[in-house]
Formats: C-alpha cells, sequence, structure tokens
C-alpha cells in the first residue's frame, strides 16, 4: 500500500531537496539568518540535509538596531547549535538613498550590509528565507534566483522553473539567491515548528505593551508577526500566546502578515521593490 505523505512532509522535502542541490551544485555558499520564524525553520531543515551540522557560514548582517530578545536569542542557539555566524555591521543610515522613505532607508542598510559580505567573502550564492505569500514582489521571485555582478535583480530577466527542475548553472560572476522556503505559507511555517519543537524569539507571543520604540499602546495585549528593526517593526493586537493559538489565529486572520512594518504597507510598496532590485533579502 503506498504511503500517504503528509503536507508538512513534502514541503520540508521538497526544501531539503534544495539545500542539497545548491550545496552540490554551488561551490561557496552562505545563508542568511535573520533570527526570525523563517530563517531560524531553515536552520532546521539544513541540520536534517546534512545529518546535525550546517556545512556553510550563517549571516547576520547587523544594524545595531535589533530588539534586546533577539541578540539573547542569537547569542544562545549560536553555542547551542555549533553554528559559524558571520556577523558584518551594515554601513550607515547617511550612505543610503535618501529619496527613500525612512523605514526603507533603514532595510537599506541591510542591502549595504550583504554587499560588504559578498565583497569579503565572494559567496557565490546566498540561502533566504523568504516566502511567496509574504509580499507581492517576492512572489516573483525563483527557488534559484540570479543576481548580475553589482547584486540587482531583473524581475523581468528570471530562469523558468517547471517541474521542480531548477536552474543551477550560471554565467561567471552572477551571484545567487537560493529561496528553500519559497512555496511555504505563514501558517505551513508555525505548523512545522510546532512538530519539530523548534525554538522562536519569544516577542512572537502575545503580551501587555504599554509602549515600544515611542508608540505608546495603552497596556494592549500583543505580539510581534514579523520580526525586524527598532522603528521599522511593531507588535500587532493579538491574544495568541503560545504557538497554538498562533496557529488558531492564522487560520482565521485577515490582517497581513507584515502589517507591523511600515515597509511592508502599501505606502511603501515601491520603495521595497527598489530594495529589492538592488540585493535587499
Amino acid at each position: 500500500m503506498k504511503t500517504k505523505i503528509s503536507h508538512l512532509d513534502s514541503l520540508e522535502a521538497q526544501s531539503v531537496y534544495i539545500i542539497r542541490e545548491a550545496f552540490n551544485k554551488i561551490p561557496k555558499i552562505g545563508m542568511f539568518w535573520s533570527f526570525g520564524k523563517d530563517s531560524t525553520v531553515m536552520i532546521h531543515l539544513c541540520r536534517k540535509a546534512f545529518f546535525g551540522n550546517i556545512p556553510f557560514s550563517l549571516i547576520h548582517c547587523d544594524t545595531e538596531l535589533e530588539m534586546d530578545e533577539v541578540y539573547e536569542y542569537r547569542d544562545k542557539y549560536v553555542k547551542e547549535w555549533k553554528i559559524n555566524l558571520i556577523t558584518e555591521i551594515c554601513p550607515p543610515l547617511e550612505t543610503t538613498d535618501p529619496t527613500l522613505p525612512h523605514s526603507a532607508r533603514i532595510a537599506a542598510r541591510k542591502t549595504g550590509g550583504v554587499k560588504q559580505v559578498l565583497d569579503k567573502y565572494k559567496f557565490q550564492a546566498l540561502i533566504a528565507g523568504i516566502r511567496r505569500d509574504e509580499e507581492g514582489t517576492r512572489a516573483k521571485e525563483r527557488y534559484f534566483s540570479p543576481r548580475n555582478a553589482e547584486n540587482q535583480w531583473d524581475v523581468k530577466d528570471q530562469p523558468p522553473e517547471f517541474w521542480d527542475q531548477y536552474t543551477t548553472d550560471f554565467p561567471p560572476g552572477t551571484h545567487v539567491r537560493v529561496h528553500p522556503l519559497l512555496h511555504w505559507t505563514e501558517l505551513d511555517v508555525w505548523k512545522y515548528i510546532k512538530r519539530e519543537n523548534i525554538p522562536v524569539v519569544p516577542l512572537y507571543f502575545a503580551r501587555r505593551y504599554n509602549e515600544f520604540f515611542g508608540k505608546d499602546y495603552g497596556n494592549k495585549i500583543m505580539r510581534f508577526r514579523s520580526l525586524g528593526e527598532k522603528g521599522i517593526t511593531f507588535p500587532l493586537e493579538s491574544t495568541a500566546s503560545n504557538i497554538d493559538e498562533i496557529i488558531e489565529e492564522l487560520e482565521h486572520t485577515k490582517v497581513p502578515e507584515r502589517s507591523g512594518r511600515p515597509m511592508g504597507a502599501d505606502e511603501d510598496e515601491s520603495s521595497f521593490e527598489r530594495l529589492r532590485a538592488d540585493g535587499y533579502m
């Protein structure tokens, strides 16, 4: 009798295959770690793919504006999971495009950090934990997405990917972004975190907020759906204080995942596309 594969098993198998393909076909590869739920799920998948080890470096492009709980989480699990972490301090705000909105300029610092990492370590590919359902521009990505020598992305010039056949042979000078979670949803991620018992930053769980980074919340119960820097990431009203409650909330909510991040709001959609084209994660 043919065994039925669960939805999560299918997602996991495809992602592990993509990670192994990238490692086998591209000589020098690294992976972004933002300490959020998606990139932490990728760490778990990488450890499954390579029998408990991660055979390449993880990269943190640090704006020095991460939330305190995020730095505490990083320091704990770098040691516990024996991760080789490259931390690159991002260029200052003054180096970014002044025509961008302020929130996008803070994010643009990470683009500068990525370029510094590529110049210094000469990675030919970087694995990133983006998903199609997160945001419209990300929905246009491929699993193996080429960038030019300046790390710029041309959304109109992407390789076809049919029937799990991926282009892994690119011209010299091409930089590649690899996206093993492209086919996952936010709900898939949380169901997988529950099944695999993956630890996450406590900010994802609801608690009372009086004030956060200059905003008065009047003791509301809130949580973060998406984690980013101080000043461009804010909590949303929610009573979901554990993973089961988060899953239940996501099965019914119509609130977009990135509503707590100004750069993900409609007013900044064009700015986000400009950042992505220039190399943003």
